[in-house]
């Protein structure tokens, strides 16, 4: 079932996750939702906050990156099997240079700004089987992975960008939050919710 996608400026997006266990009730259809929901808008991930749900989850699938022509064949092979699903993560380290880029987010249409973040991270997590996973990531990767990560410590990408470019983008975002937006796949906004 797709589910409709939390806009800017819904609470949901600024709570700290909860860590779930493996009887947290009907995850598999929770899973299941959370993968249509992010390709029914073309997403390469999709954190539980960003369907409302301030929980320790978040999936990836990096294959659409797979098809930038700037892209070693390393590179693509590495992204194009890359779809997991990332339950009670933790960032255990961020390491190398900090590189910048071009970043938007389901949460936020049509708003992509320069986002800097270290080149390395090492993760742990548990699987949808609640298997123990320690791994490293680099590169584009990397930077997906912190994207979601950070939904689930209640971070968004515009909390990471100048405050001059936050300014700037204030009107925007005032927008969003109110439904003056019109977004290819179903969404769900705060200031609607109240009027209710």
């Amino acid at each position: 079932m797709i589910l409709p996608i939390i806009a800017y400026g819904d609470p949901v997006l600024r709570k700290v996750g909860k860590e779930i266990d493996k009887d947290y009730p009907n995850l598999d259809t929770l899973l299941e939702n959370m993968w249509e929901t992010m390709y029914n808008a073309h997403g390469v991930g999709l954190a539980a906050p960003q369907i409302g749900l301030p929980i320790r989850l978040f999936l990836v699938d990096a294959s659409p990156f797979a098809e930038d022509d700037d892209m070693s064949a390393e590179e693509k092979k590495q992204l194009a099997g890359f779809k997991k699903a990332f339950i009670n993560p933790k960032i255990i380290e961020e390491t190398g240079e900090e590189w910048s880029f071009n970043e938007g987010c389901l949460s936020i249409p049509d708003v992509r700004e320069d986002v800097s973040r270290k080149d390395t991270i090492q993760i742990s997590y548990l699987d949808e089987n609640f298997k123990e996973h320690k791994e490293s990531y680099n590169g584009l990767l990397a930077r997906v992975i912190q994207h979601e990560y950070d939904h689930i410590e209640g971070v968004l990408f515009t909390d990471k960008i100048s405050s001059l470019k936050k300014r700037l983008l204030k009107g925007r975002l005032s927008n969003i939050s109110k439904g003056k937006i019109k977004a290819d796949y179903r969404m769900r906004f705060p200031e609607m919710k109240k009027r209710r």
